[in-house]
């Protein structure tokens, strides 16, 4: 029962993902990183901002993205929540898939778990999304796909070269 609480209560490292195309970007991610720690989420490391074109539009506004390792107490479920809450808060509004957005936080990993119900983690498509790549590879070197068993790097050089050329650190 003892080792059960120990292993709860274990330091999870969480990558957080924050992207904005609309309005000031940078001050939206300021606002949305505000929101996090206003509510318990620590932050241990976060990324230099990257701009990429939007997708799968590149006519509309070019995104500036961020990621984020933190750490937190809630579970993976209420933090989701806790970050649909910041981005309403932001003025993000129910829209088509893929529109722009003020502000977009997703939750890239929590902690290597492995969830396939309500909550994808990690994340679906983060392996071949350059705006997530580039800013977790600046913040966490060694970290490792917990599904493909691949590391970062190896994620990186398995994107387009479209992809790679076309993500600009700010």
């Amino acid at each position: 029962m003892i080792k059960q609480d120990i292993l709860e209560n274990q330091v999870k490292n969480i990558f957080l993902g924050i992207g904005s195309n609309l309005g000031n970007r940078i001050i939206n991610i300021e606002k949305a990183k505000s929101h996090l720690l206003e509510n318990g989420i620590n932050f241990i490391s976060v990324s230099n901002y990257y701009e990429t074109p939007s997708w799968p539009d590149p006519k509309k506004p070019k995104f500036y993205n961020i990621v984020l390792k933190v750490t937190c107490e809630q579970r993976p479920l209420e933090l989701l929540n806790l970050c649909k809450i910041i981005e309403t808060k932001l003025g993000r509004k129910k829209s088509s898939k893929n529109s722009p957005r003020v502000c977009d936080i997703d939750l890239i990993d929590f902690g290597g778990l492995i969830l396939n119900k309500e909550l994808k983690l990690p994340h679906t498509r983060m392996h071949k999304r350059n705006f997530v790549l580039f800013p977790l590879f600046e913040i966490e070197k060694d970290w490792f796909h917990p599904i493909k068993k691949t590391n970062i790097k190896k994620l990186i050089l398995s994107l387009s070269n479209k992809d790679i050329r076309s993500i600009k650190k700010i």
